[in-house]
């Protein structure tokens, strides 16, 4: 059996760009990933990251699903188009299941919710692509998938209530309450 994870060490280009508008998380992670060895670069939205992308694609790129001035999507898009090879994960402290589809679509390799672990990172950028991330120790709740569902057709529709509501066969007001909460564990 081979071992799922790439060595970071053995790899020639150990570049990383990472994309985030929170300037105290994305220093603290630039931090951590150059501890273990990576060369990093940071962006603070979209338009910084699509110039440094321009002139210098990176390997690896760590991307929030939600920046200021755009979205991660179209980072992991454009990283994508000038480097095939490169490896990205998006991270997200607003994480659905439909977004997690669209980036892994778009090119992503893995989507981790925030704050992730350096290590957590580490192993989803090094994973062989082949080789499937390991099956959750605690599983997502009846509650959490019924919930993530709902935010996913909120998501189709444009975050539209009404039209939300009329989809999913319920009352407005229901789904109004339902939107406000936090997402269940």
């Amino acid at each position: 059996m081979t071992d799922p994870i790439v060595s970071i060490e053995s790899l020639e280009d150990k570049s990383l760009l990472i994309v985030d508008d929170d300037k105290p998380f994305q220093q603290r992670l630039a931090r951590a990933m150059e501890k273990r060895g990576f060369s990093t670069e940071t962006a603070d939205g979209l338009q910084d990251a699509v110039f440094k992308i321009s002139h210098n694609a990176p390997a690896f790129a760590i991307v929030d699903m939600r920046l200021e001035d755009g979205n991660g999507l179209d980072v992991i898009q454009q990283i994508r188009a000038r480097r095939p090879d490169a490896r990205a994960i998006i991270l997200t402290g607003y994480g659905n299941i439909a977004t997690a589809v669209t980036a892994v679509k778009m090119g992503a390799i893995d989507y981790l919710a925030k704050p992730a672990d350096p290590d957590d990172i580490i192993a989803a950028l090094a994973r062989k692509p082949e080789d499937k991330a390991e099956p959750p120790e605690n599983p997502m709740s009846a509650d959490r998938v019924r919930w993530e569902h709902i935010q996913r057709v909120y998501e189709l529709c444009d975050r539209n209530v009404s039209e939300t509501a009329r989809r999913l066969n319920m009352h407005r007001r229901t789904l109004q309450r339902i939107l406000a909460k936090r997402a269940p564990r």
